[in-house]
């Protein structure tokens, strides 16, 4: 077959799907505030139940990178660099990303899971029947939720880090306390830590989008349900490296 047929034919779907996606992202933010009980629900399941997978994470790579920024930074006789790379590097990259893949592994997956479930069981199906939009009852809720909840992972997570390579600046590589935690924050601009949290956002909006897409749009039984949770946790991460690298572009 001709591949400059082919290659048309693929433009064309990417264009369609990404028009499809696009749509649906609107109508469920449009409806925020109609189910301010499932909202609170959301937040629940999406930001605290999170919290704990990103503290942990956002813990341990603070401490992994005071201990590699030390060892490279000795080469050059650099070592005192080690707190005000490691709180500019977790503000601006590392806590938004990590912390916006744990979601993605746990959030995106769920939902998928959740909102596949009852595609095939044809529960959506019978919300249609009673009246009940289920854009506003199912997608709205877990968009916002995650859109709200994400940017506050992300600044605990920052947080959270920069206490990690503070424990090992201090107690493994002979820092001062006092001085380690003055040169993190003394380094560490407004902006840094705003564009995190904007990403924090973007990043959150990508994982519930993704969960609710591939979920609303599952078939084919408990199959179809595997591979949506599946793609969706795919989607959300190739997303999330792609959307990071769109954003440290535009932010620096």
């Amino acid at each position: 077959m001709n591949p400059i047929r082919l290659t048309g034919r693929a433009m064309i779907g990417l264009t369609r799907m990404t028009g499809r996606v696009t749509l649906f992202a609107l109508r469920g933010l449009a409806g925020i505030g109609q189910h301010p009980a499932e909202l609170a629900r959301q937040v629940m399941q999406i930001g605290w139940l999170s919290l704990p997978v990103v503290g942990l994470t956002a813990l341990f790579t603070g401490a992994a990178l005071a201990l590699q920024i030390h060892s490279g930074g000795e080469r050059f006789q650099a070592g005192d660099v080690v707190p005000a790379i490691v709180a500019i590097g977790m503000a601006r990259e590392l806590g938004p990303v990590l912390g916006g893949l744990m979601v993605a592994a746990r959030v995106a997956s769920a939902i998928a899971a959740e909102l596949g479930t009852m595609r095939v069981t044809e529960q959506i199906d019978a919300l249609v029947t009673l009246s009940t939009d289920p854009m506003g009852w199912l997608v709205s809720p877990r968009l916002w939720a995650a859109l709200l909840c994400v940017p506050v992972l992300v600044g605990v997570g920052d947080v959270i880090g920069i206490m990690g390579g503070w424990l090992i600046g201090v107690n493994a590589l002979g820092f001062n306390s006092a001085i380690y935690l003055s040169n993190s924050w003394a380094y560490l601009e407004s902006w840094d830590v705003v564009s995190g949290l904007l990403k924090g956002a973007v990043f959150g909006l990508i994982v519930a989008l993704s969960g609710c897409w591939f979920g609303m749009t599952a078939a084919g039984g408990a199959a179809g349900v595997g591979r949506a949770t599946t793609n969706a946790v795919v989607a959300a991460s190739v997303g999330i490296l792609a959307a990071n690298f769109a954003l440290t572009g535009l932010f620096f």
